[in-house]
């Protein structure tokens, strides 16, 4: 009788995992030299425009910011109602724009970041169904670090960029939560098992890029 020559699902599991850690870490490494994240190279928003458009651009050219973004609307389809965890990481990341605005210092917000990112992948990769109000709490502790980095780009503009600042980065981040949430509802739904497969795998790359992350702050 023919031997199959089909692959086992582990082996497929740990080559999709492997392929997908090294392609974010990859794009982590890259991101590193501009690690400022800032859209405009560093200069202050002068109008609403530039306002808004950095506002949208700092969550997406940070990859920190961004692949907690992602995480976040992930490990909400884990929990009952979590479609909520994105709104409070963006309501914290505002209030923690204000306090870089109103110049008053966080501990280490590079180490606080980077942490996160890991600390969601981690959750994410082990299918914690974890309770709401605790990862609602360490989602708005995040958001308020994430967003205290969000503040240095608009240091000093005018109160319209300001403003437009806010939106930018508050629309921009909710929309891809959202969609990250909807899309891993919709992989649960139709396909439980291996919809929840994929939440895991996303999960183990981006706790890897957290940990890159992590190790560059730390050996800077």
């Amino acid at each position: 009788m023919k031997q199959s020559t089909a692959t086992p699902l582990s082996k497929i599991s740990f080559q999709t995992l492997s392929i997908s850690g090294l392609a974010i870490a990859g794009l982590v490494f890259m991101a590193l030299p501009a690690y400022a994240h800032h859209p405009f190279g560093g200069s202050v928003p002068a109008n609403a425009f530039e306002g808004f458009l950095s506002g949208l651009g700092h969550p997406v050219v940070g990859v920190d910011h961004l692949l907690f973004v992602i995480a976040i609307g992930c490990v909400g389809v884990l929990i009952k109602k979590g479609v909520t965890l994105p709104i409070a990481f963006v309501v914290a990341s505002l209030l923690g724009t204000g306090l870089h605005l109103m110049a008053l210092d966080l501990p280490a917000p590079e180490t606080i970041i980077s942490v996160s990112v890991l600390l969601l992948g981690a959750i994410l990769a082990a299918g914690l169904r974890s309770n709401l109000l605790i990862v609602a709490g360490l989602a708005a502790i995040a958001g308020i670090f994430h967003g205290y980095a969000y503040g240095e780009a608009i240091v000093g503009a005018e109160m319209t960029p300001l403003f437009a600042y806010l939106l930018g980065f508050a629309g921009i981040q909710l929309f891809i939560s959202l969609a990250a949430w909807k899309l891993g509802k919709f992989w649960v739904k139709s396909r439980a098992a291996q919809g929840l497969l994929h939440l895991r795998f996303i999960g183990f790359a981006i706790c890897g890029a957290g940990a890159a992350l992590l190790s560059s702050v730390v050996l800077s």
